[in-house]
């Protein structure tokens, strides 16, 4: 059932089953001549039917609503196109914009990130098992939706909201928050997450994934937000959450480099291993291949923050990756 948060504004929670994030944050701003809605789950049938069944109950149908999207990745866009019907617009950053609404660039994308994983030494055969089921390809939506590009600083008006919008590369290269200063409310999507961490990977064309979500959360800091609303799970003390977010990081980047220097010559699949998790699993053998693949992911990014930070460097050794302390 949708949850009024503050005047015509709603969380409709959208279910994400399977999945460790449990569900999605949904919003619908309420307008005058159109409504609003941030984010809007997989493109699956529970995310479908929980996401226009919160819709009738306030009342409108898919085609009501322009779309507001957070980021790219699936369990917010993945119905976008769906939700917008004919007549609605999908708003997302134009750094997104790329790869979700472009399937040449979407497939770049893909062939360049296996490289890179075929790089760091994860098995291909794993590779191939995950390939088709990873809801990042198999659940993002078509091609071809009317969207429209947003740049950092846009201003958009839903009702009697304004909300700009503000660039916080790191979670994606075009992740962004939505802020709204007189009511001192943020739209936050997957920056700053209260009670799970972000997952921060590596990116093909983004060098230094890491370094620019560590950046991205020093600039949101400058905000008073009293009200934060996440994309998944409840909100919190933003400011608090931030100085957190930043010692977590810190302790990884010492484990990573740890990982490094006790292990030289070996790649990311081999040092995520060495690292620890959250995560019901006796070892790194028994992890399930899907949450290896976002492991590895995150494992990658702090080691090419640590090259940045001149602590590691990268050799290709027989086309494969190893890391050597410096």
């Amino acid at each position: 059932m949708p949850e009024e948060i503050m005047q015509n504004i709603h969380r409709i929670p959208v279910p994400l089953p399977g999945n460790p994030l449990k569900e999605l944050n949904a919003y619908l701003i309420r307008g005058k001549d159109r409504n609003l809605l941030i984010d809007t789950g997989f493109r699956q049938p529970a995310c479908r039917e929980a996401l226009f069944a919160g819709l009738r109950e306030l009342g409108l149908r898919r085609g009501d609503v322009d779309v507001l999207l957070t980021h790219l990745h699936s369990d917010h866009a993945g119905l976008a196109p769906e939700a917008a019907g004919e007549t609605g617009t999908i708003f997302v950053s134009s750094v997104d914009r790329l790869t979700l609404d472009n399937m040449a660039e979407r497939q770049k994308y893909w062939e360049e990130a296996d490289n890179r994983f075929r790089e760091e030494g994860f098995p291909i055969s794993m590779m191939m098992q995950i390939r088709d089921k990873n809801p990042a390809r198999s659940m993002a939506p078509p091609t071809g939706g009317h969207y429209s590009s947003l740049e950092d600083g846009d201003v958009l008006e839903a009702g009697d909201y304004r909300l700009q919008c503000l660039l916080m590369p790191g979670h994606t290269p075009g992740q962004m928050c939505f802020w709204m200063e007189r009511e001192g409310c943020m739209f936050l999507g997957d920056h700053v997450l209260f009670d799970i961490t972000p997952n921060i990977t590596a990116w093909p064309r983004m060098p230094d994934a890491l370094g620019s979500y560590l950046r991205s959360l020093e600039k949101i800091r400058a905000y008073d937000v009293k009200l934060a609303l996440p994309g998944h799970r409840r909100g919190g003390d933003m400011h608090l959450r931030i100085d957190q977010l930043l010692e977590h990081h810190k302790r990884r980047l010492e484990e990573a480099f740890s990982a490094v220097k006790n292990h030289p010559g070996q790649p990311a699949y081999f040092l995520a291993g060495k690292m620890t998790w959250k995560i019901r699993a006796s070892s790194w053998d028994t992890f399930p291949v899907a949450q290896k693949w976002f492991a590895v992911g995150e494992c990658m990014s702090h080691l090419d923050h640590l090259m940045v930070q001149g602590r590691i460097r990268k050799e290709l050794q027989g086309g494969k990756a190893a890391y050597f302390a410096v």
